[in-house]
């Protein structure tokens, strides 16, 4: 099973490098530079065996994740990795090496700045909508469109749920996430490294746990839960708890080791939902054994299948209900291309044919992790939206720039999702100035909300499959909210993710697939490789999986058991 998605600035961003070298060195190789390593142990091999072949092959373990047998390693070998694979108890080891350079513009959520030239712009809200809670929630058709709007009649949400944004960080200076922020569980995995994010804000380069130097993981959060408090806008969610996971770096990468650790931190901090827009670098698709990847790739993406594996189903296991996105790459999850974007650092990419039974795309591929595609405002599928009958669970709205061909709001903002943003991202991009001002020509899509007592929020518009996950994450957090239990070990409430992600299943919406099925953008100026085929039945098809999912069913529908069409 394979499938691709590109979140935030990862799939442009070129940072870190991993790599694994299975031949041996020798006990005789030449001492390198002092180097970290992220290292896997064989399946159930013990911490102190683990720890001491490390030893053996030469490295000193500096942080353990013992619950998926994971290890931070520090060596001066340049031989380590040689040693490390070939041991009978570790699976391998993935150097950190930074390479310096800088990310670009994700060139998928941020379409509408790069088409800003030739596009004709709309202030207006999709469709003439003008039903409001917050000020800004007219803009907000995806909520419309899952009657979230309905839902928190029944259930806006309950503050004794936590739902975990794994991401660049949430900008906990927003007032609209304020109100819900956790900064006692929020945490921070990722420490700043200055070769591909820059100067280190702060001592010890690790950023405070209410901040996000990406933007990414804020706009996931509001769309999440942003408060209903007559201010900025609201979240799907929106009395529901935000806890920041910063597993991502500030320039947009996504590293074995800290998703992995905020996983099993999530499990073991009992948060209820974890919301995962991202792939784990460098590997578009992970693949067991590729005949075009090198003996040394191949064994670090086996190092990282297994890990990822493994922390998934601890997480899941701990009671955690995991949702992940589908991508951006405009494929059939069960069909995939060949590859060309991989490795997406450290060295020149290369053609990758992709073999479906040995390949996968981490998190999203993972175990218990519910696959999410993107629909516009007409609810058609976006056009860079993955797809597929292997890997789909549910459709929710991400936005779609180039929707409503032959209408005012073709190639408009207003197709897109807005969300929270930090200033200071803005501010880096140029489009608010120094005092906090949105600069002219920028009206359209920024915008700020003050309170009374001077505190502004700053939103902007973002698409991608990555914000429709988070409407997904929204709605099982409302499900957690209503037929969830009290958790009489660690408090809060708690739900089986099985029963959740059943509940979110039978409650979609059922949307059959388009007429014809297979559906070109030839209106929309996109060449054949984004036709896309839709099979499978209205219960169950390539495009919406289950059905878009809806809110208001979702807290209004009894729990009663559920036979998979």
């Amino acid at each position: 099973m394979s499938k691709r998605f590109t979140a935030g600035a990862v799939a442009t961003a070129t940072a870190l490098a991993l790599t694994v070298t299975l031949p041996f060195g020798g006990a005789n190789a030449a001492p390198a530079e002092t180097t970290e390593f992220t290292v896997v142990a064989e399946s159930g091999v013990s911490a102190d065996a683990a720890v001491a072949a490390i030893a053996a092959a030469g490295g000193e373990v500096v942080s353990r994740t013992e619950a998926v047998g994971l290890y931070q390693v520090r060596t001066n070998r340049a031989d380590f990795a040689q040693r490390a694979t070939a041991s009978n108890a570790l699976v391998g080891a993935a150097e950190q090496k930074a390479i310096g350079r800088k990310p670009k513009l994700d060139r998928v959520e941020r379409e509408h700045l790069l088409a800003a030239a030739e596009a004709t712009k709309g202030t207006g809200s999709v469709n003439g909508r003008s039903k409001r809670m917050d000020p800004l929630d007219d803009k907000l058709w995806g909520l419309e469109m899952i009657r979230a709007d309905e839902a928190r009649r029944t259930e806006p949400g309950d503050r004794r749920v936590t739902v975990g944004v794994l991401d660049t960080g949430v900008d906990a200076s927003n007032p609209d996430i304020a109100a819900n922020f956790s900064w006692s569980l929020s945490r921070n995995f990722a420490p700043d490294m200055v070769d591909i994010d820059g100067e280190c804000e702060v001592a010890g380069c690790l950023d405070p746990a209410d901040t996000d130097d990406g933007g990414h993981g804020t706009h996931v959060a509001g769309t999440i839960g942003a408060a209903a408090n007559g201010f900025g806008l609201s979240g799907v969610a929106p009395n529901v708890t935000l806890v920041n996971l910063k597993g991502g770096q500030d320039s947009g990468y996504f590293f074995l080791n800290p998703v992995v650790n905020a996983l099993v931190y999530a499990g073991d901090a009992g948060l209820d939902v974890v919301n995962m827009s991202f792939y784990v670098d460098p590997w578009l698709y992970n693949c067991t054994a590729n005949p075009a990847d090198s003996p040394e790739d191949q064994a670090e993406q086996r190092a990282i299948i297994e890990a990822m594996k493994r922390s998934l189903e601890y997480a899941h296991g701990k009671g955690v209900t995991l949702v992940g996105a589908l991508g951006n790459n405009n494929e059939d999850l069960g069909n995939p291309r060949v590859d060309e974007s991989s490795p997406d650092y450290g060295a020149d990419p290369y053609p990758r044919p992709i073999d479906n039974n040995s390949c996968w795309d981490m998190p999203a591929e993972g175990p218990h992790v519910i696959g999410v595609s993107s629909v516009g405002p007409s609810g058609k599928k976006s056009d860079f939206s993955n797809y597929g009958t292997e890997q789909i669970s549910v459709a929710a709205p991400g936005g779609w720039f180039r929707d409503g061909f032959g209408t005012p709001t073709f190639r408009t903002d207003a197709n897109m999702i807005l969300s929270s943003y930090p200033k200071k991202v803005l501010q880096e991009e140029g489009t608010v100035d120094a005092d906090g001002n949105i600069v002219e020509g920028a009206e359209e899509f920024v915008f700020k909300d003050c309170t009374a007592s001077g505190e502004c929020g700053y939103y902007t518009y973002l698409q991608g499959t990555s914000m429709a996950a988070p409407h997904a994450s929204g709605v099982a957090a409302l499900i957690v909210s209503k037929f969830g239990k009290n958790d009489k070990q660690r408090g809060g409430l708690t739900m089986s993710p099985n029963l959740v992600e059943q509940h979110l299943y039978r409650t979609a919406a059922e949307h059959a697939c388009p007429e014809p099925r297979l559906q070109q953008y030839r209106n929309e100026g996109r060449d054949e490789t984004y036709d896309a085929y839709c099979a499978g039945d209205v219960n169950f098809n390539g495009f919406y999986g289950y059905g878009i999912i809806d809110a208001n069913a979702a807290v209004k529908s009894p729990l009663k058991p559920w036979v998979q069409p």
